[in-house]
């Protein structure tokens, strides 16, 4: 962020404009007096010469005078279009800096969302915005990339101002010492931002490392039918992205390991931004309006086959419990989702009015005292993390969008929100190398396969 503007982008710049034209002097060379007077031209033709001379001298200036207006009108129009980029870039900011104060209620009458919702709501688009088009795994274009850094920046700096007060000792010159309260950056702001804003680094760097590649993209809505058969085929609902494209022979060693890198690496990125948000999302507090929806009991949440799986038996496996449900599409997950966490939050509040529980991330099948609410909570819970993992493009659950709609605090907004897009750009990220891999292997079959007709034909009896 620039000094001196309370938002990037916001520079008054200053152009030295310099139009005026550059002074030629023109030096003359005459011969001495005596040679004047030998070759002293006749009166007429002497006016010719002037004439001619006059003619001459008048035409160069007009031609620099040309060019220079030229150049002059050249850098004009430079300035007029920087000028015209800046003024567009600040309306644009106005535009959003004055939804944030709405509450995205353009009508002023105070209906709109909170700020906490706003601020959200502001990163969520913004990552639509810059990373909705993009499908193919290759560098951010510069423009998007400076709208992502600038806009980003101006919604981060809210957290520097989100502070914690703690009791600290200070010492005055004269040697005495008094109690104050200092400031400090809120803990989860201090562990959680920085950490973000690394993974954000690392993302992008993994997009930077495709400048040169070996494979290529085809827009399937421009191919025509006779081209040959693409080794990738994408699946028909997703026809308008690109395909892509290896060479026939695929790929180079080299790149298949660099693909294999960076694709663990951005799973691993993957990972630790869905922990960050879920870390965030479980200290948001539960809404009274989820909790008014809520089943009577546990078991008519989940139903009858999950209930008695949960409850019976010392061992709980959550990976055979899916194997068993065989959930083939992320709806089927979404709703098991959606069920088993309304049922944790069943058996979490009958465990509460016996059991006093500060953080129930800790309680476990171990420390459960043989509640069996206890229990089938922490099982619960345990099955939503393998939920989870195994489908890691599943969308928010009702509890989840709920929080996020009536969350007040802005520092968990920010956190939740910037750590969901984070964790959806490696989810793409991953898929896009998966893609390209699929596509690679297919085609170092069918090159196998056609090397191997080749010398079948070779070796076979000529008739």
């Amino acid at each position: 962020m620039g000094d001196g503007s309370g938002f990037p982008g916001f520079h008054s710049h200053s152009y030295d404009r310099d139009y005026s034209r550059p002074l030629f002097r023109v030096a003359s060379f005459s011969d001495s007096g005596d040679e004047q007077e030998r070759h002293a031209p006749s009166p007429r033709g002497r006016s010719q010469n002037m004439s001619r001379t006059a003619s001459s001298k008048a035409a160069a200036p007009s031609r620099l005078s040309s060019s220079v207006s030229k150049m002059s009108m050249k850098k004009l129009q430079q300035v007029v279009d920087e000028k015209s980029m800046e003024d567009e870039e600040m309306e644009l900011m106005k535009e959003k800096y004055t939804k944030l104060l709405l509450g995205e209620d353009m009508s002023g009458s105070g209906k709109g969302v909170c700020t906490a919702v706003a601020i959200s709501n502001a990163i969520t688009n913004l990552y639509a915005t810059v990373f909705g088009t993009c499908h193919r795994l290759e560098p951010l274009p510069p423009e998007k990339r400076s709208m992502w850094n600038r806009e980003m920046d101006c919604l981060l700096s809210i957290c520097e101002y989100i502070v914690e007060f703690s009791p600290t000792v200070q010492a005055m010159p004269d040697g005495s010492t008094h109690d104050v309260m200092a400031t400090s950056p809120r803990s989860d702001i201090l562990m959680n931002l920085p950490a973000l804003e690394k993974l954000e680094t690392m993302l992008l760097g993994i997009l930077d490392s495709f400048d040169k590649r070996e494979f290529w993209y085809a827009d399937q809505r421009n191919q025509s039918f006779n081209e040959s058969k693409k080794s990738f085929q994408r699946s028909e609902d997703k026809w308008w992205l690109p395909e892509p494209c290896v060479p026939d022979s695929g790929l180079s060693d080299r790149m298949h390991r660099e693909l294999q890198q960076k694709r663990d690496q951005a799973s691993q990125i993957h990972k630790m931004a869905m922990e960050i948000n879920s870390s965030i999302l479980s200290e948001m507090q539960v809404p009274s309006s989820y909790l008014e929806t809520l089943p009577k009991s546990g078991r008519v949440g989940v139903g009858d086959a999950i209930y008695r799986y949960m409850s019976s038996g010392d061992q709980f496996s959550p990976e055979h419990l899916l194997n068993f449900l065989n959930l083939s599409s992320e709806h089927e997950a979404l709703e098991i989702a959606d069920r088993v966490e309304a049922a944790m939050y069943v058996w979490r509040r009958k465990a509460s009015t016996t059991h006093v529980v500060s953080k129930w991330e800790n309680v476990t099948e171990l420390n459960a005292d043989g509640d069996k609410n206890l229990v089938l909570a922490s099982r619960a819970r345990s099955l939503l993390l393998c939920l989870k993992q195994r489908f890691p493009g599943l969308s928010q659950t009702t509890l989840d969008t709920s929080k996020i709609q009536y969350n007040k605090d802005i520092g968990q907004a920010i956190l939740e929100s910037y750590s969901r897009v984070l964790e959806s750009l490696a989810h793409n990220i991953v898929s896009w190398i998966d893609n390209i891999l699929v596509a690679d292997e297919n085609a170092k079959k069918g090159h196998k396969i056609r090397m191997q007709k080749q010398v079948f034909t070779q070796i076979s009896p000529q008739r």
